[in-house]
C-alpha cells in the first residue's frame, strides 16, 4: 500500500512538471490526458501527504509531552493527530480501491415514501433536503425532475439529477431502503414509529 502511494505521489509531481513545459500546450490530446490523470490522482495524493504530515505532528507532540509546561497542550495535539491519522488511513484504503467506471458520471436519484403513511412521506422529504444540501455543499448542481408532495409537507416521490465530477461515486451507496425510528409530527400520543423510504441511484 505505501509503496503504491509513493509511486502515485511521484507520478502526480511528474505530471505537474510536465504541465509547466510550454510545448505541452501544442498537443491538446496529450494535455487533456495529463490533466485528467492529475485530477484522478489529486485526492489520493493529498490524503497521503496529509497522512505523512500527521505522522510528523505525532512525532513532534511526543517530544513536547516531556516538557512539564507543554505536556497538556502536547497531549491534546497528540490525540487530535492520532485521530486524524486513523481517519486518513481509512480514507486512503477507500481511495486505493479500483475505480468504478461510472464514478465520474452525473446521477439520477429517486426517492419514494415507503411504510409508515404520512410519516414516511415526511421522512422522504427529509432525505431529499439532506441530499440536495449535501450536493450543493460539494459544488454539484441539482435539477429537480419530479416532486409529488403531501398536504403536511411530506413527499410521496422526488426525482432529481445531481451533476458534477464524481457525483455517482458520492451517491451510489445510498441506494436501498432507509429506515427511521422517531416520534412523528403526526403522533399526538408520543409513541415511537418506524417509517421507511426507498432510494434508487442511477448513473
Amino acid at each position: 500500500m505505501w509503496e503504491k502511494l509513493k509511486q502515485l505521489a511521484r507520478r502526480y509531481d511528474e505530471i505537474g512538471e510536465l504541465l509547466e513545459v510550454p510545448e505541452i500546450y501544442a498537443d491538446p490530446k496529450k494535455l487533456r490526458a495529463l490533466t485528467r490523470e492529475q485530477k484522478e490522482l489529486s485526492a489520493v495524493v493529498e490524503a497521503y501527504r496529509a497522512y505523512l504530515k500527521c505522522e510528523d505532528d505525532i512525532a513532534q507532540a511526543l517530544e513536547l509531552t516531556g516538557d512539564p509546561e507543554l505536556k497538556d497542550i502536547a497531549q491534546e495535539e497528540l490525540n487530535a493527530a492520532k485521530a486524524e491519522k486513523e481517519r486518513l488511513f481509512d480514507e486512503l484504503r477507500v481511495l486505493l480501491l479500483p475505480r468504478d467506471p461510472n464514478d465520474d458520471k452525473n446521477v439520477i436519484v429517486e426517492i419514494r415514501g415507503g411504510v409508515g403513511g404520512e410519516e414516511s412521506a415526511l421522512f422522504a422529504a427529509d432525505l431529499y433536503r439532506m441530499y440536495a444540501m449535501y450536493a450543493e455543499k460539494r459544488g454539484y448542481r441539482v435539477e429537480l425532475l419530479n416532486y409529488n408532495d403531501t398536504e403536511l409537507g411530506g413527499v410521496k416521490e422526488a426525482d432529481f439529477i445531481v451533476s458534477g465530477d464524481g457525483a455517482y461515486s458520492r451517491f451510489k451507496f445510498e441506494s436501498g431502503v432507509h429506515r427511521v425510528q422517531r416520534v412523528p409530527e403526526t403522533e399526538s400520543g408520543g409513541r415511537v414509529h418506524t417509517s421507511t423510504a426507498t432510494v434508487a441511484v442511477l448513473p
